[in-house]
C-alpha cells in the first residue's frame, strides 16, 4: 500500500526551506547582488564603531573568558580584536557588533526589523566552513527575504501585542545558516523549529527604560539560527509546525485580542511569489539604511528639525516649544515620559525629546551625541522639555507606505516655523549611495582600523561575489 503525504509538508516552514535550499547564487538579480554588498559595506561599518561600545566589550571580556584558549578546528573571527572562537560565538559577537550604536538597516511595515542583525551568522558560518563570497551574498539575501517577509505579515503586527521582532528573526535565521551549511529541506525544518522554540521575546526590551539588552535580543536570534543549523546537520529535531501548526506562532498570537479582534498572520503572504530567479524582485531592495544612530521612527521628525532650523538660521535660545507630530507608535515608543530624562545611550537613541534638543544645541546628530557625559547633560534638560510629542491620525493614516512626520518650531518672538518630512533618507525611495556610506564607514572605522584599511575593505566588500574564501575579508576588520 503506498504511503500517503504527510500534513506537515503543507506547513509554512516545508516551503521556506523548499525555496531556500534551491536557490542559487545564479538565480540572484543583480540589483540584489549589488545591495547585498551595500548592506555589508554599511554594516561592517556599523560594527567598526560597534566594537568601542561598552556593551561589545563586555561581550567580548566574557567570551574571551568562555572560551577557555584559542579555538581548535572550526573556528571564526570576530571584528576588530582579531579574536577567534567557535562560529556560534563569533555569530553573536559580531552580530552585536554590527547592532550595538542602533546604526545599521532599518525595515518597517507591520513590525519593524534590523534584518543585518542576522547576517554576521552566515559569515560565521562561511569563514568557519572555509566557503566564498558568492555563498555569503546568497545567505545574505535569503536572510533578508525572510526577517522582511515575516515583518510584514502581522495584522496589525507583534510589536502591538508587546512582543519584540526578534521573536520573528528567531524564524528567519536558521534558514539563512541552513543555506550556508548546505542542509536538506527536512534538516533545515528542524533548524527553524528548534531556533524559533525558546527565542520568543517581550518587548520589555525596547519600553521605558532601556538597557544593553535592548541592542542584544536580534544579534541573540542570529546566535540561535547559527546554532540550530549546526545541531540539525548533527541530526538534531525541532517541532515542524512552529509557524501554522498546532501551537505555533499563528495559534498562540490568535489568543491574543487587539482592539476587539484576534491577532492574525497572512500565512499566504509569507509565500508568495518567493523570488527565484535573475528577473525576480527581491526583498533586499525595499530595506532601508539610516543616516543618524537613531530609532528608525525619528528619522523623518529629526530630518525635519534639523530643516527647519537650517532654512530659518535658528539657535537654541530662541525657542520656545517644538512640536513634533509623529505617527502614533512613534510617540508610545519615542515620546513616553523616561525618554525625556534619558540615563543610558540605550534610552537616549529612542529618545525624541533628546535626539531633538541635542540636534538642536550641537547641530548634528552622530555617534558624538550618545557618549556618556553628553546623555548627562544636565543642560540639555530645559530644551528636552520643550519638545512636545503629540500622535497625529492623519499621518497614522499614511503608514508604513510613509513615515510622515511634521515639526513645528514656536520662537520667542511668536513665529511658528513648520517642515514636513515623509521620507527619512536611506529609505529606498532616497537610498544612500556607495560614497554616502563611505563617509558614514570611514567616521565610524577610521580611528578604529585607520582610513587606509577602511578603503581597503570597502574594495574588498564591493567586489566580495569574487572572494574564493572570506579570510582576507575578516583580516581586514581587525585592528593592527
Amino acid at each position: 500500500m503506498a504511503s500517503q503525504p504527510t500534513e506537515s509538508k503543507r506547513l509554512l516552514s516545508y516551503i521556506i526551506a523548499e525555496w531556500a535550499c534551491s536557490l542559487k547564487y545564479e538565480n540572484l538579480s543583480p540589483e540584489a547582488i549589488q545591495a547585498a554588498k551595500l548592506f555589508w559595506f554599511d554594516s561592517i561599518g556599523c560594527a567598526l564603531g560597534g566594537s568601542q561600545q561598552d556593551d561589545a566589550k563586555i561581550l567580548l571580556k566574557h567570551y574571551r573568558a568562555m572560551s577557555g584558549g584559542p579555538a581548535r578546528g572550526s573556528s571564526a573571527t570576530a571584528f576588530v580584536s582579531g579574536f577567534k572562537t567557535n562560529p556560534v560565538d563569533v555569530a553573536f559577537l559580531n552580530g552585536h557588533m554590527i547592532r550595538a550604536m542602533d546604526y545599521n538597516d532599518i525595515y518597517w511595515k507591520a513590525d519593524p526589523c534590523h534584518p543585518s542583525d542576522l547576517i554576521a551568522a552566515p559569515l560565521a558560518l562561511c569563514e568557519s566552513e572555509g566557503l566564498s563570497g558568492k555563498d555569503l551574498i546568497l545567505a545574505t539575501i535569503i536572510a533578508y527575504e525572510i526577517e522582511m517577509r515575516l515583518c510584514e505579515i502581522g495584522r496589525p503586527g507583534v510589536r502591538e501585542y508587546g512582543w519584540h521582532h526578534a521573536t520573528l528573526s528567531a524564524f528567519a535565521a536558521p534558514v539563512a545558516a541552513s543555506r550556508v551549511l548546505n542542509l536538506t529541506t527536512d534538516q533545515m525544518v528542524s533548524a527553524i523549529g528548534i531556533s524559533a522554540a525558546r527565542t520568543f521575546c517581550p518587548c520589555a526590551v525596547t519600553a521605558g527604560k532601556l538597557t544593553n539588552m535592548k541592542n542584544t535580543v536580534d544579534p541573540w536570534a542570529g546566535r540561535m539560527g547559527a546554532e540550530s543549523a549546526l545541531l540539525a546537520r548533527d541530526g538534531y529535531s525541532g517541532p515542524e509546525h512552529i509557524i501554522d501548526g498546532k501551537e505555533g506562532l499563528f495559534a498562540i498570537f490568535h489568543h491574543v485580542q487587539y482592539k476587539g479582534q484576534p491577532a492574525t498572520f497572512e500565512g499566504e503572504a509569507l509565500v508568495k511569489d518567493l523570488p527565484n530567479s535573475t528577473k525576480s524582485h527581491y526583498r533586499i531592495l525595499d530595506c532601508g539604511m539610516k543616516s543618524f544612530p537613531i530609532e528608525a521612527l525619528s528619522h523623518a521628525p529629526l530630518t525635519a528639525m534639523m530643516k527647519t532650523v537650517k532654512e530659518n538660521k535658528l539657535k537654541a535660545d530662541d525657542v520656545k516649544e517644538i512640536k513634533v507630530e509623529v505617527i502614533a507608535r512613534a510617540a508610545d515608543i519615542l515620546g513616553d515620559p523616561h525618554k525625556y530624562r534619558p540615563d543610558s545611550k540605550e534610552t537616549a537613541d529612542h529618545s525624541l525629546p533628546y535626539c531633538i534638543a541635542v540636534g538642536l544645541v550641537d547641530g548634528m546628530v552622530t555617534p558624538l551625541q550618545f557618549k556618556e557625559e553628553r546623555v548627562l547633560d544636565k543642560k540639555l534638560i530645559p530644551i528636552m522639555d520643550k519638545v512636545k510629542v503629540v500622535a497625529n491620525d492623519e499621518f497614522e493614516a499614511l503608514f508604513p507606505k510613509f513615515q510622515p512626520s511634521r515639526v513645528t518650531i514656536t520662537t520667542n518672538d511668536g513665529k511658528s516655523h513648520s517642515t514636513r518630512v515623509d521620507v527619512p533618507k536611506g529609505d529606498p525611495r532616497d537610498p544612500m549611495t556607495e560614497d554616502e556610506i563611505a563617509v558614514k564607514f570611514t567616521a565610524l572605522g577610521g580611528d578604529v582600523i585607520g582610513k587606509d584599511q577602511c578603503k581597503k575593505l570597502q574594495k574588498f566588500i564591493m567586489s566580495i561575489e569574487t572572494a574564493r574564501n572570506l579570510d582576507g575579508l575578516l583580516e581586514l576588520t581587525t585592528a593592527r
